[in-house]
């Protein structure tokens, strides 16, 4: 089955990360064994979910492993012009949710796999090909973090890693990190004619929110910039703030939540060190009266930046296999940095499409991109017989 001809039955798995990956998973699973690959899966706690680990060749070698999510962002209030979970080729691009991000890559991936599976028959696979597929990469990195802590602790770690997110197949040799905050205000309800006898929590919100943009005024001053990036700098970003009930009663509670994308280079635990500091100071300014009161902060989750140094040996190693000459680095976030800080596996991203195809209605990738991605695999399949 050709890579393309795979692309069209995985995007026919309604993925949604709200759903289900298993019968795209069964699906993989049942081409590898076919191919005499064995996977492993590594469930979510609800079974509902399942990350994949397979190795083509000698399970005690250190390998290149190929990563991608299987999961998908939903169509909800889009106007797609074709079947989102049926592939459609038309003037040269191939339609359908998933088809750029990241199910391309998968698709070529997975094909790869069963030519690398054939070489090891014939003893010509020197070095193993390893795939790694997850789920819930889109609410946040979330799936894959198990299967990592889990093979880091037995001691797996691959040679190198390639994680296939859309990037036109340049390299890129990094991305952001981000941290995701929740602050919960507490106040003290009150009638409003008598406002003196309660804490307004939006209030206190509303000093959260100038702290944030104070941190983010020091992180613009400091000395760590990276102009590789469109915005060259961490940034701090509020995205919802939600607090009253009705105008007539001094609101007793508030919530914001909030985000910090950082560059490779800035200290992320500093970062969460200055938003607590700053909700104990507004707490402090009225806990003397009214004990219950204050801003307690939540960091609801962690994606780690990447930065992989562009003379390091996977960089050169990717050069080789794609025929390119230069790096770039990408703004949206990627399991990338979880490879490179919890495995500690130097990784790349390098995969067909482009971003701005991702998350809209009549997603696509072009049969050109698919076409690049399967040359990266010939010639990856290449390197792994010398």
């Amino acid at each position: 089955m050709s890579s393309k001809e795979t692309l069209a039955r995985l995007i026919a798995f309604d993925t949604v990360s709200r759903n289900s990956n298993l019968s795209l998973m069964d699906f993989v699973s049942a081409r590898l064994r076919d191919a005499g690959v064995e996977p492993r899966m590594f469930p979510s706690e609800d079974g509902a979910k399942a990350n994949l680990f397979a190795t083509v060749g000698a399970a005690d070698v250190p390998g290149v492993m190929l990563s991608g999510h299987t999961d998908v962002v939903p169509i909800d209030g889009q106007e797609w012009t074709r079947p989102a979970f049926e592939m459609t080729e038309e003037g040269g691009k191939l339609y359908g949710r998933g088809s750029c991000d990241m199910k391309g890559f998968v698709a070529c991936a997975l094909t790869a796999a069963e030519r690398a599976a054939e070489l090891h028959c014939k003893g010509k696979l020197k070095t193993p090909l390893h795939l790694a597929f997850s789920y819930d990469e889109e609410v946040g990195c979330i799936g894959v973090q198990g299967m990592i802590k889990t093979l880091a602790g037995e001691g797996v770690r691959p040679l190198f890693c390639i994680v296939g997110e859309p990037s036109e197949m340049r390299i890129a040799t990094g991305h952001k990190g981000k941290v995701t905050f929740a602050a919960r205000c507490i106040g003290r309800e009150a009638h409003s004619a008598l406002v003196t006898s309660g804490v307004n929590a939006i209030y206190l919100a509303s000093e959260l929110v100038g702290e944030v943009r104070r941190i983010q005024e020091e992180i613009i001053r400091g000395s760590r910039h990276d102009g590789d990036y469109a915005v060259p700098y961490s940034t701090m970003h509020v995205g919802t703030f939600n607090g009253g009930v009705a105008l007539n009663i001094v609101p007793n509670f508030a919530e914001v939540v909030f985000e910090c994308r950082n560059i490779a280079e800035e200290d992320t635990d500093a970062v969460i060190a200055k938003v607590r500091d700053a909700a104990e100071r507004i707490s402090a300014g009225v806990r003397g009266e009214f004990p219950e009161a204050g801003v307690e902060i939540e960091v609801r989750g962690e994606v780690p930046a990447l930065g992989t140094a562009v003379d390091s040996d996977v960089v050169e190693f990717v050069k080789r296999v794609t025929g390119a000459n230069d790096t770039t680095k990408v703004s949206y976030g990627t399991e990338a940095g979880l490879f490179s800080r919890d495995m500690g596996v130097p990784t790349v991203i390098c995969g067909p499409g482009c971003m701005d195809q991702g998350h809209k209605p009549d997603e696509f990738v072009t049969v050109e991109q698919l076409n690049l991605c399967d040359a990266m695999m010939d010639s990856l399949l290449e390197q792994l017989q010398v």
